[in-house]
């Protein structure tokens, strides 16, 4: 995918308001990872979560108009103004030859969860007028499309955990067409609330502690929010302007498992990375670092593990999962990923798997530990999403 370039980033996490204090979290292992009570859940039993602080969150809403904007809606727009404002984009930057395409898992969860909650305690109740266009999952990308007078393609991908990597890919391939110069990409997620965060508990998969990434004593992942907003760009559109480069997204691949709706498929996920280096033109060997899945689950490590030794051979290269410091924040996830993958690309360094107490034999391998490490090379980010869809984006420094 040689010409498509990232000029700018914003994001919003339970690590802070922005893309630097995303980055700053991860590389020194700093865990935005909280307890909350739901009064609405009587036997609650997973409380940890990496929800955005209460006073960050009532920043994000200042100059929003909350009557039409769910908070999934709000923090994409916020993530959004930081990206562009970080790529020196003005008034004659967009129109039709600028895209959005914005993921959400869940669309608007909160004024789901507090319609239904009413509903269901009064049936008469009055509930709010403006629930479907704060619900419907395409919001957070009409919002900014308006926001920016953006009036090229627009779109939602709603593809569960692969929703914001498969955005950033597909805005990659609408650039490398020609029929856009640039895009709004990534994902937009704010789910902590009570119903959903109830369903994620009964399925069993959350951890009540730590979320621990490859390590034996794994025992679940750990829920976040957030947004995350790319500006990806032709390169030739980049210098043209005279924008910052941040690095290269050399290449996107993506698969399918076609197989079970919950358990990951090895196959599946090798797929994905292998189809990701061959768009890009790389070999295995030119990849330093991996920015993996890696949410804590018995099964999901064990299979990323098993398909990146498919692809990168026996010996692999640096990885780490960033999920125990902002959350798994589900739609959101590959766009905050891509964000640290990009700024470990920038700096060098491999972001630290905290957490992490003893190599699993069944994986038999060890992730990056405390304080990082160093690394040379192309840098990959995973999204390995239930349904079995599968999404890699591959990186390279800015002056590849």
């Amino acid at each position: 995918m040689s010409g498509v370039v990232i000029t700018g980033m914003g994001a919003v996490s339970a690590c802070g308001l922005g893309a630097e204090a995303l980055w700053r979290a991860c590389e020194d292992g700093k865990s935005g990872v909280g307890t909350r009570d739901f009064p609405e859940i009587p036997r609650q039993k997973v409380r940890r979560m990496a929800a955005i602080p209460p006073e960050l969150a009532t920043q994000i809403t200042q100059g929003q108009q909350a009557r039409f904007q769910d908070p999934t809606a709000m923090a994409a727009l916020y993530a959004a103004r930081e990206a562009v404002a970080a790529a020196g984009l003005g008034a004659d930057d967009f129109g039709s030859q600028c895209g959005v395409i914005i993921g959400s898992g869940f669309g608007g969860g909160a004024t789901l969860d507090r319609n239904y909650l009413a509903f269901g305690a009064d049936h008469a109740a009055r509930l709010d007028a403006m629930s479907i266009p704060k619900i419907m999952a395409n919001a957070a990308a009409s919002w900014v499309s308006m926001e920016f007078g953006a009036t090229g393609p627009v779109s939602c991908i709603s593809t569960a955990c692969a929703s914001a990597s498969q955005s950033i890919g597909l805005a990659a391939q609408l650039i490398r067409s020609g029929a856009i110069s640039r895009c709004l990409a990534g994902g937009s997620e704010a789910c902590l609330v009570a119903g959903t965060f109830r369903a994620w508990e009964m399925l069993r998969v959350m951890t009540p502690d730590l979320c621990r990434p490859f390590s034996e004593d794994r025992n679940g992942m750990v829920l976040g929010e957030g947004a995350g907003i790319l500006i990806v760009e032709s390169r030739d559109s980049a210098e043209a302007r005279g924008a910052p480069i941040l690095a290269e997204l050399a290449g996107y691949g993506s698969s399918g498992d076609a197989g079970d709706l919950l358990r990951p498929n090895p196959a599946g996920a090798a797929r994905s990375m292998a189809a990701a280096l061959q768009d890009a033109g790389m070999t295995a060997d030119e990849v330093g670092y991996v920015n993996t899945h890696g949410t804590g689950t018995i099964a999901n490590d064990l299979a990323e593990v098993t398909a990146m030794r498919q692809v990168f051979g026996a010996r692999l290269p640096e990885f780490s999962s960033t999920k125990p410091v902002h959350g798994h924040a589900l739609g959101a996830g590959g766009a905050l990923e891509a964000i640290v993958t990009i700024g470990a690309l920038s700096n060098g360094v491999a972001p630290p798997n905290i957490n992490f107490t003893a190599e699993d034999p069944a994986i038999g391998a060890t992730p990056v530990l405390a304080n990082g490490h160093g690394f040379v090379g192309a840098a990959m980010s995973n999204s390995f999403a239930f349904g079995g869809i599968n999404a890699s984006l591959v990186f390279r420094g800015a002056g590849a």
